[in-house]
């Protein structure tokens, strides 16, 4: 199994485990005990080859074995910035996105965007955050990707100038692909934004917004994609052509 802990709790030969979730996962879950192996990263740049030297109630006391540099996090830092989907499309969206590679997770209102923010925002943002790191712990990466707090569109266009490579699939796009796009960079980038409007599509205004703001309009095929098929297909392009 894999957890994750912050570095102020790795010492030169051993990691100390305070969190309750974590100590029962592994002791009344995993029902692991002295001498078994538990992989640990923590959540900045190094991962751990661990066994289990002591168990009490409020500790777990990780004996060090090996530690390395993440081997599992891509080079390349992909956000998506997801128009907000209707029902649980997006918990589907995290979860597959997030076993794929993505950095971080941006939930966007925009034009036509068909759910209404009613206040409790907050709840589902928790309950997307525990997606994304019961994820990342199935799939071994080394960092857990942050689903950050809901923004409008306007707020979102504020943000893409700390991209090198600002992605916008769209839908009457017909020519210039995806590939196209990224066979012709010059470099790599390091950061790239990915944006993908909501079920009703981006209204014109926004497209032209995108265009100011230098996003590259590529087509990811054929087909019209739904929102959260969009996301995954664009993230797994990326990755494709920038990490394999």
């Amino acid at each position: 199994m894999r957890i994750f802990t912050e570095p102020a709790n790795v010492g030169d030969k051993y990691i100390e485990i305070h969190h309750k979730g974590d100590i029962k996962h592994m002791v009344k879950v995993m029902r692991l005990g002295v001498g078994d192996r538990v992989d640990v990263s923590d959540s900045v740049m190094w991962e751990y080859e661990t066994v289990i030297d002591q168990i009490e109630d409020d500790e777990v006391l990780l004996r060090i074995v090996d530690k390395q540099a993440f081997a599992r996090e891509p080079e390349v830092q992909v956000t998506l910035f997801q128009g907000v989907p209707k029902a649980g499309k997006m918990e589907t969206i995290i979860q597959k996105c997030v076993e794929l590679g993505v950095y971080a997770i941006t939930p966007v209102f925009m034009e036509r965007t068909v759910v209404v923010e009613k206040g409790s925002f907050g709840k589902k943002l928790d309950r997307w955050q525990k997606i994304s790191d019961e994820a990342v712990k199935q799939c071994k990466r080394g960092i857990i990707p942050q689903i950050n707090e809901q923004i409008k569109f306007d707020q979102m266009v504020d943000k893409l100038g700390d991209f090198d490579l600002i992605l916008f699939p769209y839908e009457n796009e017909g020519n210039y692909t995806i590939k196209n796009c990224l066979r012709n960079l010059t470099s790599k980038p390091k950061t790239v934004a990915i944006i993908i409007g909501p079920e009703g599509g981006f209204a014109d205004s926004e497209a032209e917004a995108l265009d100011s703001a230098g996003a590259e309009r590529v087509t990811l095929g054929k087909t019209i994609l739904r929102t959260e098929t969009a996301g995954m297909a664009s993230l797994a392009m990326v990755m494709y052509e920038l990490e394999l």
